[in-house]
């Protein structure tokens, strides 16, 4: 089959399309016949070697985490009754970038008829995680929210439904005005331009951060937490760094940071949020927003579009 392959770490141009065996599904796996491609900014940092931790299998390797297709395998323990069937999947990380990808069939869940393999692949993951960190926030109604990063794929549909889930006031941070502008239409009462030095000193109080940048503005946002009941949801590393806050920071607060990420986080987000999502893009509460279709060929193409920060809409690759 058809792959883009990683030999090292580097610029766009370290992705290759090559020959590469096809997957088999082990215990508890399907193999899918992939249509639709999702690729991310994080997969461009863990190109890059920027991510704080390291590639999760060994070079060369195949790329791509997010998938959507139809399934010509199932192996030990997995229902046949899939087989046939188009799901939306996610790989943990390796291997999506391809003709045919292996995921654990606890990765998978049903696309709804009507839902194209690009619509699927470019709502599901993005917007299930915003659906979780909605959800996680625990908004009672009346709060002012901040979501970092309002026009990245998440940020999207953090603004799209924040007032729906309680939100009474939603500030949104973007760099360059097509993106500030996009947040604003996506529900932003007011967009701050986070590419400033000072920008956390621009903000007004705020019960409730959605912290996509991390590193050292997480601190400075802190100081804007409504004390005793404040609270920041971690879930993105766009600085290439977590949120450096401290145990002292939370307590001169009272506040609350909560780490949106790993394998429970994952399988929640997965097992329910999925599901939740698609559904919505099936009745029309939600929808997909894609920037291009690419060719699988195009992967470097997609991780220079995503580098320049450009980018308004999911960046899709095809087979």
């Amino acid at each position: 089959m058809r792959a883009i392959v990683v030999h090292e770490l580097g610029g766009p141009e370290v992705l290759k399309a090559e020959d590469w065996p096809e997957p088999k599904a082990g215990e508890g796996q399907l193999v899918i016949r992939t249509q639709a491609i999702g690729v991310s900014y994080a997969e461009t940092q863990l190109r890059a070697g920027t991510m704080p931790f390291p590639m999760p299998v060994p070079l060369p390797a195949v790329f791509g985490a997010e998938v959507v297709g139809v399934v010509t395998e199932v192996g030990a323990g997995v229902d046949e009754a899939l087989l046939g069937t188009t799901v939306a999947g996610v790989t943990g990380g390796i291997g999506s970038y391809a003709e045919y990808a292996a995921v654990s069939a606890s990765l998978i869940c049903p696309v709804p008829d009507g839902v194209s393999p690009v619509d699927a692949v470019a709502a599901a993951a993005p917007g299930a995680i915003a659906l979780a960190l909605l959800h996680r926030a625990g908004l009672k109604g009346g709060e002012t929210v901040l979501v970092e990063a309002g026009a990245s794929s998440v940020g999207t549909y953090l603004l799209r439904h924040a007032k729906e889930f309680g939100a009474e006031r939603v500030i949104a941070t973007a760099g360059a005005e097509p993106k500030r502008e996009r947040a604003r239409q996506m529900g932003a009462d007011e967009v701050i331009d986070h590419r400033e030095p000072d920008w956390p000193g621009q903000l007004p109080d705020v019960d409730v951060v959605f912290d996509s940048i991390g590193g050292p503005s997480a601190r400075q946002v802190l100081d804007h937490l409504t004390p005793g009941s404040g609270r920041m949801l971690c879930y993105g590393l766009l600085s290439g760094a977590p949120a450096a806050v401290s145990a002292a920071d939370l307590l001169a607060g009272g506040v609350s940071v909560i780490g949106c990420g790993g394998p429970a986080w994952g399988a929640g987000v997965f097992g329910v949020s999925y599901p939740e999502m698609l559904a919505r893009v099936a009745d029309g509460r939600s929808r997909a927003y894609v920037e291009a279709t690419l060719p699988l060929e195009s992967a470097a193409e997609a991780h220079r579009r995503l580098e320049s920060r450009t980018a308004l809409g999911r960046l899709i690759l095809t087979p």
